[in-house]
């Protein structure tokens, strides 16, 4: 099948370090691995961050030029569908409906975002437009349930809505256990911090907004714990740094600040450290906890946006309380003070994402759910 793939949000060959651009890369392997030809029909960035109307309505018609544009490059060629990737208000999709339209092909969406709320607000434009894009779908796979109660009434009768589970390629972080001995002597070595203690793990961007809320939830947890014996790695920068580090005032001996580090780099500390910790105020998918499950790390995250669509709670880690820094503190602490059920659910983790959340499961799912709306 020749499919063509568009991401609105952000075009998925920029360099730049984005979970959001991971997401969409992985989700072009899936389709690839599935035996399907996929090729990225555009790169026109359709967001608007700051609620400007003027400017919401420049990239409505710049959207629609490049429609122009790239159907006459697929008149000749049409691609058997057209698959796009995270629509939501701020960043609507101006290309793929008038392509389909046109060439009478198939509309499938993913990880598309809507809120019934958002009717008046700054982005009326792009909430509208999303809901005539979802009317047009005729298949729509949801990443998080989160999502789901809010998307499917406005999908069509006849549109197909499959659960698709987010994921990651696990090869990276397959042989984590086997290194685990090497690479704690190597972290040991680089930064002289306590061998006889749990290492925690935090991997989080240093922004305003849900990312230093989440932080201020994990420097009161941690406060908390202050009693216990733990040391923690936090890999991470941005605009709040300085902001950041003065949440965890008093416990500076006790944390080492890592920056930003490469994914190669982070898989390191993946495999070195005993606990991911992230109390994820609101994140959807939160691919961080897939990264560290796979490498049989046990994790303990906030029952916020998508995160409870990849954590099992109590199999491969802990799901606590949404911006509940006490409910955070007795999930880390059940597992600070038990070796044994940290490595049992290391390895449960191992298997939890092997089965539910890997490439392969992926490429299952995403072949099912094109097949309802392509024949071949």
């Amino acid at each position: 099948m020749n499919i063509a793939f568009y991401a609105p949000l952000k075009p998925i060959s920029s360099p730049n370090p984005s979970g959001d651009r991971l997401i969409g890369r992985l989700l072009k392997q899936a389709l690839e691995l599935g035996g399907n030809t996929v090729t990225v029909a555009s790169t026109f960035r359709s967001y608007e961050g700051k609620g400007d109307t003027g400017r919401q309505v420049q990239l409505q018609i710049e959207g629609e030029q490049e429609a122009e544009r790239v159907l006459e490059q697929l008149i000749k060629n049409p691609p058997d569908l057209w698959f796009t990737y995270h629509l939501y208000r701020k960043a609507p999709d101006w290309i793929g409906p008038m392509v389909c339209r046109a060439l009478k092909i198939p509309y499938v969406v993913s990880e598309a975002s809507f809120a019934p709320s958002q009717h008046q607000g700054a982005w009326a434009l792009g909430h509208f437009a999303v809901a005539g894009t979802l009317a047009q779908a005729d298949l729509a796979f949801g990443m998080t349930k989160a999502d789901e109660a809010c998307l499917l009434p406005q999908l069509s009768n006849s549109a197909e809505y499959v659960q698709l589970k987010p994921f990651l390629n696990t090869e990276p972080y397959k042989d984590a256990p086997a290194k685990r001995s090497f690479a704690r002597e190597d972290i040991y070595a680089a930064h002289q911090v306590p061998l006889d203690v749990p290492w925690l793990l935090t991997v989080a961007m240093m922004r305003p907004g849900i990312k230093f809320e989440s932080f201020e939830v994990l420097a009161k947890a941690l406060h908390k714990c202050a009693d216990g014996q733990w040391h923690l790695f936090v890999v991470g920068d941005g605009p709040e740094k300085d902001a950041v580090h003065a949440l965890f005032s008093g416990l500076e001996g006790r944390i080492t600040w890592l920056g930003a580090m490469s994914a190669e780099q982070i898989a390191d500390f993946y495999a070195a450290t005993d606990v991911y910790v992230w109390p994820s105020v609101r994140e959807s998918p939160g691919m961080t906890f897939l990264e560290a499950q796979a490498s049989g790390l046990p994790v303990v995250g906030g029952a916020g946006g998508g995160v409870p669509d990849v954590i099992d709670h109590g199999v491969g880690g802990f799901l606590a309380t949404k911006r509940d820094a006490y409910s955070f503190a007795s999930c880390l602490n059940t597992l600070l003070m038990d070796p044994k059920l940290r490595q049992t659910m290391g390895t449960l983790a191992i298997d939890y994402v092997d089965t539910n959340h890997s490439l392969k499961a992926a490429t299952s799912a995403l072949n099912a759910g094109l097949a309802l709306v392509h024949d071949d």
